[in-house]
């Protein structure tokens, strides 16, 4: 699958720059202010987030409550959501690898009661086995190692718990140009333009993501080896407009906002899909 040469690193030199990508996005405190921000207003990205917090949300439609763990929360956005929508159905646990990251949450959480937050990586949870009948990672499998966050999920996870996790979707319309032709071209752009002597802060460019994508089929079998049982897959931010132009055309028309519905699917528009999401089970059977 044809994605970023930056996002695809392989052996130790590889697995290094990778790590070093991730934490130079996220590591800093004040990335956690201008990551949620860029969740905010008419953006691409805020219509992304939108669309997979709808996709989320109906995951978790048949979901009475519970322990919940949100592995890799970020800000804090998704748990404030659940709090705000689902008030009292979850006693909520969210971790993330930032301390930068964790304070945000707190203070987007503001104090209320039931919520526990951690410093942790997804890859070595601190929990302990079969603690959560819920478990969430949404925006962080493409970061870290996939296979190892897959099955600390499943550990912790009770039998017959639910696990959602959420994926970039490499062959999509949108991230196939994004990551071969537009993201290239602006780095391409910087350089000349560093060549012209035009000063660093008014360059283009685009950053290291340490981003791995992996397809749909790839997860669930990723998710079938850590015994988590794959029962539904939903694609969202459906678009045919690639970057650039999307940015306009998501300003133009802002339907999304108010209603994402038609902004995931499970039908033949699935493969407009920026991104997509795999409901599992544990395994009834793995204590």
């Amino acid at each position: 699958m044809p994605v970023p040469s930056t996002a695809r690193p392989s052996g130790r030199t590889g697995a290094l720059s990778r790590e070093i990508a991730v934490t130079e996005q996220f590591g800093d405190p004040s990335a956690a202010s201008g990551y949620a921000s860029a969740y905010d207003g008419w953006t691409p990205a805020a219509r992304y987030f939108r669309s997979r917090l709808h996709a989320v949300g109906q995951s978790l439609d048949s979901c009475p409550g519970g322990d919940l763990l949100d592995a890799g929360c970020g800000p804090g956005m998704l748990v404030r959501h659940l709090l705000d929508t689902r008030p009292g159905d979850f006693r909520i646990t969210a971790c993330d690898r930032s301390h930068g990251m964790i304070g945000a949450a707190a203070r987007r959480v503001g104090g209320a009661g039931g919520v526990g937050l951690a410093v942790a990586r997804i890859e070595d949870l601190p929990f302990a086995d079969g603690s959560f009948d819920v478990v969430l990672a949404t925006g962080v499998l493409e970061y870290v190692d996939t296979r190892r966050a897959l099955r600390e999920l499943a550990r912790v996870a009770r039998p017959d718990g639910l696990v959602v996790v959420t994926m970039l979707n490499p062959r999509s319309p949108y991230r196939l140009f994004e990551w071969c032709v537009h993201w290239p071209a602006l780095r391409a752009l910087g350089r000349v333009e560093r060549l012209l002597g035009v000063p660093a802060h008014r360059r283009h460019g685009a950053g290291r993501s340490g981003i791995r994508a992996v397809g749909p089929r790839r997860l669930r079998t990723l998710l079938r080896d850590a015994a988590l049982c794959p029962e539904d897959v939903v694609f969202y931010d459906l678009t045919a407009w690639v970057p650039p132009l999307d940015k306009a055309v998501r300003r133009r028309f802002r339907q999304w906002h108010s209603h994402p519905e038609p902004t995931v699917s499970r039908g033949r528009r699935s493969w407009l899909g920026s991104g997509y999401l795999v409901a599992a089970r544990r395994a009834s059977g793995d204590a």
